[in-house]
């Protein structure tokens, strides 16, 4: 148990290191407001190596009264053992204006993935590693001569993503049916490349979650999710306090 403490220790020293550096400057502009998402994850297993990921997020900005954004995932799984897998996928985003720092316009976003999940358990603690890069493929609207928005070529950017989670029984001893849990991750988004812009810590989010395990392949959880972005100018930035309601349903299609 003290080594797992080390490492997550020593992993989040680079993290906190990025944090630092874009709070230091008081000229920044941060922006706080009030979010709810609605998400959907499950996968789907076909054989003992292979499944299919699904996934859909709706976003909403002021509460549940305007778009932020829709995101769809899907994917590919591949089952290295019970405790690691990697998959890779296609994800359509569409972003629209809201806040105090909207963008210009609506605009797509074509994304492929690629990740690794690893799991391991601590007592009761089970501790998720989730590791994913982006490649990013964004429409890419500019304002013309009379200040009106036209599409220009589109913008390609990538990141990396870390995920760290930890899921704690609540009422039972063990993770089973019919229990309440806690889960509590952290994940912040790296960009690199060119194009990434005066920020190289694109995201973080900061999220806590009340849940409750039907079975082994659905659970419910609600909870609270900070997210924190830091735009490309180097200047602008935003918190968005974000009440976040999730459904994970997995399906099993093997003969076992």
């Amino acid at each position: 148990m003290k080594s797992f403490y080390k490492l997550i220790r020593i992993k989040y020293l680079l993290f906190l290191s990025i944090l630092i550096v874009n709070f230091v400057d008081a000229q920044k502009m941060m922006s706080d407001q009030n979010h709810a998402w609605v998400t959907y994850l499950g996968n789907c297993k076909l054989s003992e190596k292979f499944g299919i990921h699904t996934e859909y997020q709706w976003r909403r900005a002021d509460g549940f009264k305007n778009w932020q954004q829709s995101l769809m995932r899907i994917g590919v799984d591949y089952y290295v053992n019970p405790t690691l897998s990697a998959t890779a996928g296609y994800g359509w985003i569409v972003t629209f204006p809201y806040g105090e720092q909207p963008v210009g316009h609506e605009f797509q976003e074509h994304r492929i993935w690629e990740q690794v999940n690893m799991k391991s358990k601590f007592g009761r603690f089970e501790v998720q590693h989730r590791y994913r890069l982006e490649q990013r493929f964004l429409e890419n609207w500019i304002k013309d001569a009379n200040g009106n928005y036209m599409q220009s070529d589109n913008l390609f950017r990538q990141r990396i993503r870390y995920r760290l989670m930890i899921l704690v029984p609540l009422s039972r001893k063990e993770m089973a049916d019919n229990t309440l849990f806690l889960n509590v991750n952290d994940e912040p988004f790296i960009g690199f490349g060119k194009g990434i812009g005066k920020n190289i810590l694109d995201q973080n989010r900061f999220n806590i979650n009340l849940g409750w395990r039907f079975n082994k392949d659905l659970n419910i959880q609600v909870g609270y999710l900070n997210q924190f972005i830091a735009k490309s100018d180097g200047i602008k930035m935003e918190r968005n306090h974000t009440l976040l309601l999730s459904t994970i349903y997995n399906l099993n299609f093997t003969s076992k």
